[in-house]
């Protein structure tokens, strides 16, 4: 079944994550999508390697659904290359800095004069803007400079949160931006620049935490896995693991209150509502962990969702594989990939359209491999690609 965006091409000159896994969403609508990257593999392909001496994860979960073109657009004839490209194309996908954009012809004016329909998404660090805009960075440090790293930890020493989603908030936020570009091409017939940095990303998730200190002053700093304006919020050990409880709202802390035998605090003034209860969270969390601490986590698990409250294991990566829900509903699509010696898991379908899915179809491309097929398609002939391979465009 073709997908909503069938028809429509991406050239993705991304790097990690932020930029590649944007083109990677817009493959699984249905777009078809080219990586392109140095002759001899861009730095992303070889981090972390699960494939022996090759592939690493981020590459393997930000291209899926895409087709592989080495190139060098540095060079004159690799400049030609991509010219003709973007005048085939509908959107380019890079992660870089502004002045590499430009060094490489990938800047929004270059490439607009080549096509004026094409949409450039790029995202840098600090954006193009600014007296950081030179500047380059990870999504550690959109965490560090957000207050997020701040905020994390038991307040010892800052701590950054091992999943990385400063940069899959960008790629969200970088989605979202193209695909408003492209309904609003369908009015205008004209493209546009979208401009995502990860600082903005990593400021905005943490917005409602930086509104409460310049609106009141809180001065938060860090408490472990508690919350600050709810309770019980915290992780607990049961006997044989650890779970992970919450109770926001005063219908869910009645329904704590109960289970825990303890009615009298719904009449305490300590625990009135949730910023009482958050301000009074050492207290709660200790009775919460002394009734974890008898039970299995299965146990607990099974107490707290009869009486309706949130709560869940904490896993490791291999129990989130192995979960009886998560297996169920085949969350993961198992996927082949050359050299690897198990399937590479893909969240399948991560949001669910009832008529026209999301669709996995094609593993991420090995280096190079479909180089011949694209440029065929832009007009090369066999020998003009043996010329660029042989003088190292290709």
């Amino acid at each position: 079944m073709p997908g909503i965006l069938d028809g429509i091409r991406v050239l993705d000159f991304g790097r990690y994550i932020a930029g590649p896994y944007c083109a990677a969403l817009l493959g699984d609508l249905g777009a078809e999508v080219i990586r392109i990257e140095k002759l001899d593999g861009s730095e992303d392909r070889w981090t972390a390697p699960v494939v022996p001496d090759k592939e690493g994860i981020t590459f393997l979960q930000m291209n899926r659904n895409k087709l592989g073109l080495t190139l060098n657009p540095t060079k004159p004839a690799g400049r030609e290359v991509v010219a003709r490209l973007v005048k085939t194309a509908d959107v380019v996908v890079a992660n870089l800095p502004a002045d590499t954009l430009k060094e490489m012809g990938l800047d929004y004016e270059t490439l607009s004069a080549i096509n004026p329909r094409i949409i450039l998404a790029t995202t840098s660090m600090f954006g193009s803007e600014g007296p950081y805009s030179k500047r380059v960075g990870f999504d550690t440090i959109g965490q560090a400079m957000s207050g997020a790293m701040y905020l994390s930890g038991w307040g010892d020493r800052p701590m950054r949160i091992a999943v990385p989603y400063v940069d899959f908030s960008t790629a969200y936020l970088n989605t979202i931006g193209v695909l408003a570009a492209l309904m609003e091409r369908q009015t205008s017939g004209k493209g546009q620049k979208v401009e995502t940095a990860l600082l903005k990303s990593a400021l905005n998730a943490s917005n409602s935490m930086l509104i409460e200190q310049q609106v009141i002053d809180a001065n938060r700093t860090a408490i472990g896995n508690r919350g600050w304006t709810a309770a019980p919020s915290d992780s607990f050990k049961c006997t044989d693991g650890w779970i992970y409880a919450m109770a926001i709202g005063q219908p869910l802390f009645v329904r704590w209150a109960k289970l825990m035998g303890e009615d009298s605090w719904l009449s305490d003034p300590r625990f009135k509502d949730d910023l009482q209860r958050g301000n009074h969270g050492e207290l709660i969390s200790e009775r919460m962990q002394t009734w974890c601490g008898t039970r299995t986590v299965a146990q607990a698990l099974e107490a707290l969702a009869e009486a309706r409250i949130p709560a869940g294991p904490v896993y490791s990566p291999q129990q989130a594989l192995d979960d009886p829900h998560v297996k169920d509903q085949k969350l993961f699509k198992q996927v082949e990939f050359p050299g690897a010696k198990k399937p590479v898991p893909y969240l399948d379908e991560a949001v669910k359209l009832s008529r026209t899915p999301l669709e996995i179809r094609r593993r991420p491309p090995t280096l190079g491999e479909h180089t011949n097929q694209v440029l065929e398609e832009v007009g090369y002939s066999k020998e003009d690609i043996a010329k660029l391979r042989k003088e190292r465009v290709v």
